[in-house]
């Protein structure tokens, strides 16, 4: 039996072309490809700069690294995400308190973030959940509000719109990946953008090092030409030019991605139409999403049967996610489940089917066919 998979990269000979001129030059490391990266990132999140680092998980270290992040410092996070929009601040120093979702989007429910804030709170993230943006004008109020900053994760939705509003330019800083299951892939690789200048700057340097080089900003700016300082506490989060390279040209068809990923959703949407005890996700009218996943949900009761009969049909579903403070990590730090009746009950229904912008119409009517099968 041929598997299904539940995701997978999409690459031409046109990346294949480009990696292998990259693996030719003078440079491996960072060179030229990234500044080019860094600026067609930064067109399609409608910002004036982009900053490539190593993956996703970087990408979130980074910003809250920018953002001041420390011990004594609250940052609240949706239930309904991977760990690491969480663990990332923690490893900071910072609290995390979780915020409840939206019933029909799995995204963060403001009035529940809003609920959480106080005088410790530093930022509040919402997750774009599938690649379903954020309701940004409700967050903004909120971190307005609160006097804190508004970072998004959009790991799942480079790509989508709100409002006319490419993600990446409404939120304070807004994180990106490009896992190879993601709208776009440059192997291992994410990125942060943001609207201020400081912010930003602060994340370029924490992605190398904590390094200046800027004779201006010198503390020791006589000692000679090859002086460098390491001014506060960095990491080694750089992108390679190599991969760069491959994350160009993934960049020229991000709309045909769009578009063939959006094909895949709207035939979902039109093979399950019928289907009882089946639910659908939804999509809000004010967003034009990228999306990264197609989250179906069943019976609660259920949803292991049929997860496993799926499986067994060849067909490599998901599920995304665990409430993050579920996880043991968390359990051990005192909490506790019930804490997010929806993002649990969200989570408990939730099966990720195959989407990617290759899939195939005969896979698909595969999947369309065994997910009718089984919830019947």
């Amino acid at each position: 039996m041929i598997e299904i998979p539940y995701g997978q990269q999409s690459i031409d000979e046109d990346d294949v072309a480009a990696v292998a001129e990259a693996l030719r030059s003078a440079w491996l490391t960072t060179g030229p490809r990234v500044t080019e990266f860094e600026a067609a990132i930064a067109s399609a999140a409608g910002t004036s700069e982009a900053i490539a680092v190593s993956n996703g998980t970087a990408a979130l270290h980074v910003a809250y690294a920018a953002a001041g992040i420390g011990a004594g410092d609250e940052v609240i996070v949706p239930a309904l995400t991977f760990a690491a929009t969480a663990t990332t601040a923690l490893q900071l120093g910072a609290t995390i308190r979780f915020a409840d979702v939206l019933d029909d989007t799995g995204n963060i429910d403001a009035a529940s973030a809003e609920s959480l804030g106080n005088s410790a709170t530093r930022a509040v993230v919402g997750v774009d959940y599938a690649g379903h943006p954020i309701d940004a004008d409700a967050m903004r109020d909120v971190a307005t509000r609160l006097d804190v900053l508004l970072i998004e994760d959009a790991a799942h939705s480079i790509g989508s719109t709100w409002r006319g509003l490419p993600v990446g330019s409404f939120a304070d800083l807004t994180t990106f990946s490009f896992f190879p299951t993601k709208n776009l892939t440059t192997a291992e690789g994410g990125a942060v953008v943001g609207r201020d200048a400081a912010l930003l700057a602060r994340a370029r340097r924490f992605r190398a090092h904590g390094m200046v080089r800027d004779v201006e900003s010198l503390r020791e700016p006589d000692v000679g030409p090859w002086h460098q300082e390491v001014q506060e506490i960095g990491l080694n989060y750089r992108l390679p030019d190599v991969l760069c390279a491959l994350g160009i040209s993934q960049l020229t068809k991000l709309a045909i991605f769009k578009a063939q990923r959006n094909r895949v959703f709207d035939r979902y949407v039109k093979g399950f139409a019928d289907v009882e005890g089946l639910r659908l996700p939804t999509r809000r009218g004010d967003v034009d999403p990228m999306w990264h996943l197609f989250p179906i949900r069943v019976e609660a009761s259920r949803r292991r049967s049929i997860f496993e009969k799926l499986r067994d049909d060849g067909i490599i579903v998901q599920v995304n996610y665990v409430p993050v403070y579920w996880h043991p990590l968390f359990a051990d730090l005192g909490y506790r489940r019930g804490m997010c009746p929806v993002a649990e009950k969200y989570y408990n229904e939730e099966i990720s089917l195959p989407m990617f912008a290759s899939l195939t119409e005969s896979d698909q009517d595969r999947v369309i066919d065994a997910v009718r099968a089984v919830v019947r």
